[in-house]
């Protein structure tokens, strides 16, 4: 008798529980979405906008901030944070600094940048190497790498400690730029000899070398992309950034959706989950 009146008991208790938080006999009430607690704001350029991955916002206008960028990607998989996305096509350092670190607040709890490839003049070195020589692509390639790997070094650190000093609680992620171009593979519809491959991606390596120099120099956090592309290349079996585009000649040389996702979104998810 004592174990059959104390499973009542228990079952009564339970049941009560249940009537006070809200629950009845027919089942749980459908759980509410918890609102985000935790802000997160994208700064950069057109490889953190998401140019080439398509899917613009048109909201966006000029500054082409796809919804499959790396910082959509990862707030939809991380729904506690509040993404505030304020990347643009085309920016340099300096538009970083006028334009969009007013989205930053003492808050913050998240800031990601890709940035410098625009101040090192990436458009300009692209197109000679896709309309001069090999002679007159490395020359470009040279002078933009000094560039990256000294004054923009300090034009960066001083960016970083400006969003530190605006964001002191915030973890800062600096994203760098992959090597753009497959060693092997054709390139239609103009081809790439491979001594201007050999430039190219030099360039990009003294993008890279020169980005994490900064994020050393002022405390933040480099996360480096060349390994996560390697082996997809634009003009390779499976690449991730564009070749030519001729339908949107911006994208050329610009991660594609899949280079959002599986490239920069699975390194940010793997390592920041």
């Amino acid at each position: 008798m004592k174990r059959k009146l104390m499973r009542r008991l228990t079952s009564a208790v339970a049941a009560a529980l249940m009537t006070f938080a809200g629950l009845g006999a027919a089942g749980a009430a459908p759980a509410q979405a918890a609102a985000p607690t935790a802000e997160y704001v994208a700064l950069g350029d057109s490889y953190a906008s998401g140019v080439g991955a398509g899917s613009y916002d048109p909201a966006s206008g000029d500054c082409k901030r796809s919804t499959k960028n790396y910082p959509h990607l990862w707030a939809a998989a991380n729904p506690e944070y509040k993404l505030k996305d304020v990347t643009c096509s085309g920016a340099k350092i300096p538009d970083v600094r006028a334009n969009q670190l007013s989205a930053l607040k003492p808050t913050t709890n998240l800031v990601t940048l890709t940035v410098g490839g625009n101040d090192a003049q990436f458009a300009p070195v692209v197109e000679g190497c896709l309309t001069k020589d090999d002679s007159y692509c490395e020359t470009g390639t040279i002078w933009a790498s000094y560039y990256a790997r000294n004054q923009m070094v300090n034009e960066l650190s001083s960016l970083y400690k400006d969003i530190k000093a605006r964001s002191p609680k915030a973890l800062i992620l600096v994203f760098g730029y992959p090597q753009a171009i497959s060693t092997t593979g054709t390139c239609a519809p103009i081809e790439l000899s491979a001594r201007k491959r050999t430039a190219m991606n030099g360039f990009a390596d003294a993008l890279a070398e020169g980005t994490k120099k900064a994020t050393v120099d002022a405390s933040v956090y480099f996360v480096d992309m060349r390994k996560q592309f390697a082996g997809h290349g634009a003009c390779g079996t499976a690449p991730w950034i564009h070749g030519v585009n001729l339908a949107e000649s911006a994208a050329t040389f610009h991660p594609n959706a899949a280079g959002q996702e599986q490239g920069y979104a699975a390194k940010f998810l793997a390592t920041w989950g």
